[in-house]
This record gives structure tokens, C-alpha cells and sequence, in this order.
């Protein structure tokens, strides 16, 4: 109790796995510029072996005459059109994929395809987003190494601080409710009772920020425990914990408690839900979290900073992440952490 948990030390060092493949198949690849030229050399040459040959094109034009030239320069630029398409589409599919590319949703990749210069920038592309991705992944491991970190100073400071100066003054004021006239002792025990409620809060933030349920009991006890905290007058959490769930490293267990904590905090404070479910269940690779309310939904609401928050704890250890529609009303937030990733 009291040790922190720091989930760089677990992580081994970022490995770049190349998901490029070229159509076709790299030796045949010919460039954008030899087909465009190549094109282009052949027009230039069967119009000079017409100029040098029996074709003559007469004054005025004759009808003949033009239908030749006419559908010479058709064919010339319909196959300009046709090299242009086949080597400009690959990049348009690099530019979408650019456009939509979000480093919280890893694994995306433009298809590598077209010509050798195209087919070497988008590896080079896919290569960066490799680089970025592993950075990101690196950078939010300290980062919420260094949260955890502060979230154990504060709790720490709240309870040991805090909490006895608050208990302290509990214990001044029942003597001074003691010795009171009667006159004040209504007034001096509603000053007791606020103290008693400002204390009572000082722990429920420093439990929230620092859990020691998960250190001390494990995964289990801490999830039944937080769907107690957060069952109020309006909303009721049940919980079902699964018997038979595979060991998890501490990285894996704090990811899950967090993403819990942070379902349930969006489910009280926005969804207007009245029932809420934590279900935490072995399936076929791994462990799945479902956190599920029946509030108002996601409603076509941008993400806000909490989900954003659980995307990248998810990516610390691995884990599918994924919030959605319910089947019925509400939402469903799930966090799926494979086996390889979370047994010790």
C-alpha cells in the first residue's frame, strides 16, 4: 500500500512493423514519369512518321484528313487521362487517409499502390504514423505515470493534512458544544455537522484519487466497490465480476479501474440515467469491461477530454476501446485488454 504504480517500467521499447506491400510487386513498378513520358514520345513519333509519310493533311482540310488528326488527338488524350488516373488515384486515397488519420485509433494505414514515387511515399507515410504512433504511446505512458503520481501526492496530502485538521476541529467544536449556552449550541452543531460533511468529503476525493481498495483487495473488490460509491438516490449501479478471470499485471488493473471510474463519472454527471452496469467478463482472448447506462446517449457529441483519457489508457496496454449506442437507450463504454497484454 502506498507503492506506485508506473507503467513505463513494464513497457518493452517500441517496435516498427511495416504494413506495406506493393502491388505487383517492386521490381515492375514503373514510375509516374516513364509512363507519361513514354506516352507522350509515342504521340510525338507517330506524328512525325505521318508528317514524314504518304499522310498529308491538304488546304483547306479535308473531311478524311480531319477525322485522322481529330481521332489521333483523342486517342493521345484519353491515354494522358487514363496515366493520370491510374497514377494520381493512390494519392487521393493518401490524402483521405491523411484527413481522417487519428493517432488514438492506431493500426490505420494507406493501401501502398500506384507508381514507384507514390508507392515510396506512402510507405513513407505509413512509416511516419508507425514513428507518431509509438511516440504518442511513449509520451502518454509518462504522462499518466506522472498523473498517478500526483493523484497518490494529493490524495495523500488531503487525507493526512487535510483530513486531520478538519477532525481536529470536529473534536474542538464538541467541546465547545460541551461548554456552549444553550442559545448557541443549535448554531455550534450546525457547524459540526458541516465539518463532519466537508471531512466525509476530503476522503471520498482522496479514495477517488488514490485507490486503495485495488492495491489492497484487487480488481474485483474495487469495481464492487465503486459501483457502491456512485449508487445514489438517483442512480443505481449493479455490478457483475466475473469468477474466472485471468491474472492481470497492476498496469492492466489500474487501466480497468480508471476506465470504470471514468464511465461511471460521464454516467452520472451527463447521461440523466437512472440504472447503470459494470460487468467485467473473461471472453475469447482476453477480458472485457462493459460499462452501460440508460441515459440520453452520446446524442452526436464530440468527445470530450474523459473518452479521449480512456483511449489513451487503453493504448498503454494494448486494449480495444470503443463507446457506442446501447441496444436500448444509452451507452455503451467497452475495454477489451487481450490475454498477452495483461497476464503477469
Amino acid at each position: 500500500m502506498g507503492d506506485v504504480t508506473d507503467i513505463r517500467d513494464r513497457r518493452g521499447p517500441a517496435t516498427l512493423v511495416s504494413r506495406t506491400s506493393y502491388e505487383g510487386g517492386e521490381g515492375t513498378a514503373v514510375s509516374l514519369f516513364w509512363r507519361m513520358f513514354s506516352l507522350n514520345a509515342a504521340g510525338l513519333v507517330v506524328a512525325a512518321a505521318l508528317l514524314l509519310g504518304p499522310v498529308t493533311v491538304s488546304t483547306p482540310v479535308r473531311q478524311g484528313e480531319a477525322v485522322i488528326v481529330l481521332g489521333g488527338l483523342a486517342l493521345l488524350l484519353a491515354a494522358n487521362a487514363a496515366v493520370l488516373r491510374v497514377g494520381l488515384t493512390p494519392l487521393q486515397r493518401l490524402g483521405r487517409a491523411m484527413a481522417a488519420a487519428d493517432l488514438l485509433r492506431p493500426g490505420v494505414r494507406a493501401p501502398v499502390s500506384g507508381p514507384s514515387e507514390t508507392a515510396a511515399l506512402i510507405t513513407t507515410y505509413n512509416t511516419m504514423l508507425d514513428r507518431l504512433e509509438a511516440e504518442r504511446a511513449t509520451g502518454a505512458a509518462h504522462a499518466l505515470s506522472a498523473q498517478e503520481r500526483e493523484r497518490h501526492r494529493v490524495a495523500r496530502e488531503l487525507h493526512d493534512e487535510v483530513g486531520q485538521t478538519l477532525t481536529a476541529v470536529l473534536l474542538q467544536l464538541k467541546r465547545v458544544a460541551d461548554r456552549a449556552p444553550e442559545e448557541l449550541r443549535e448554531e455550534v452543531g450546525q457547524a459540526q455537522e458541516a465539518t463532519r460533511a466537508g471531512l466525509d468529503e476530503i476522503r471520498r476525493i482522496a479514495r477517488r484519487l488514490r485507490p486503495g481498495v485495488l492495491e489492497e483487495l484487487g480488481l474485483s473488490s474495487a469495481l464492487r466497490s465503486l459501483a457502491a460509491e456512485f449508487t445514489t438516490h438517483g442512480l443505481t449501479v449493479r455490478h457483475h465480476i466475473g469468477g474466472d478471470l485471468p491474472r492481470l499485471t497492476e498496469e492492466s488493473e489500474l487501466v480497468l479501474y480508471r476506465v470504470a471510474q471514468e464511465g461511471l463519472t460521464n454516467t452520472a454527471r451527463h447521461s440523466a440515467a437512472d440504472r447503470a452496469e459494470v460487468r467485467l467478463q473473461s471472453v475469447a482472448g482476453g477480458v472485457e469491461l462493459l460499462v452501460r447506462d440508460n441515459g440520453k446517449g452520446l446524442g452526436g457529441a464530440a468527445e470530450g477530454a474523459g473518452i479521449q483519457g480512456m483511449r489513451e489508457r487503453a493504448l498503454l496496454v494494448g486494449a480495444v476501446f470503443s463507446v457506442e449506442a446501447g441496444a436500448g437507450p444509452g451507452t455503451d463504454v467497452r475495454l477489451r485488454i487481450p490475454v498477452a497484454a495483461g497476464v503477469s
